[in-house]
């Protein structure tokens, strides 16, 4: 049987989408890659694997404020997060998984590698899906990520984010992007912000405040739109070849 040659990824807008090797994020200088990346080809297993894991989106994996909650709700400001997941021509995406995990309120992940000096909050996980409806449209309810100390350079901090994954039809068909509060003076001196080089680019990983998300007495509502390709493309992590 005759195979062809996989093609070699081509690169993105080196502007607009962060490098794999940026050398004011420190850590991106030992695990970038050395050679030009090449597509690895999909097999059927891949291709028709289980998208969701062990189990279907349940009611509640879209509200970090409750998912994980033991003797009560978890501590800090509720935020509400909406936004949509569109193709280059504003079309929806319906159906897609999208998946986000963030630091508590005071900073800290709940993954054993975190040692940040800040405490856990034993009803916060950091960790919510959702299916995008028949509009591409998302929605979570979580709590404020606080910043937290990185030791990339000295007195760094990451200014707070919530990351998203988004997935296709397949676990190969996979983005993964950041999403930032509007105000943050963090950004400025945060490099993994500043790997965008393109000030059009950056915006678009900084939500809005939206008033008419926003819930009277409960919680103040973020929209964050996800553009999947084209010339307003959000930037993601590792798309550059």
């Amino acid at each position: 049987m005759k195979t062809s040659r996989p093609q070699i990824l081509t690169s993105l807008d080196p502007d607009a989408h962060p490098p794999y090797l940026h050398e004011p994020y420190r850590s991106s200088i030992l695990r970038a890659p050395k050679r030009v990346l090449m597509p690895m080809p999909q097999t059927l297993s891949e291709v028709t694997g289980p998208v969701y894991g062990e189990d279907d989106i349940h009611p509640l994996d879209g509200d970090l404020t409750r998912n994980a909650a033991r003797n009560g709700e978890p501590l800090g400001e509720r935020i509400i997060v909406v936004g949509r997941v569109l193709d280059e021509n504003d079309r929806p995406v319906p159906n897609a998984l999208v998946e986000i995990w963030q630091a508590n309120a005071a900073g800290r992940y709940v993954q054993a590698t975190d040692q940040h000096p800040a405490p856990l909050d034993p009803n916060f996980w950091g960790a919510g899906r959702c299916l995008t409806n028949d509009s591409g449209e998302y929605f979570f309810t979580t709590i404020k990520p606080g910043a937290y100390p990185w030791r990339n350079h000295d007195n760094a901090w990451r200014p707070a984010h919530i990351h998203f994954s988004l997935f296709g039809a397949n676990f190969l068909s996979r983005l993964v992007t950041q999403m930032y509060f509007p105000g943050d003076p963090l950004m400025a001196l945060d490099p993994i912000v500043n790997g965008v080089h393109d000030e059009k680019a950056r915006s678009r990983l900084v939500s809005a405040y939206a008033h008419d998300v926003t819930r009277p007495e409960w919680a103040l509502g973020y929209r964050f739109d996800i553009v999947l390709s084209g010339s307003r493309m959000t930037p993601f992590e590792g798309r550059r070849g």
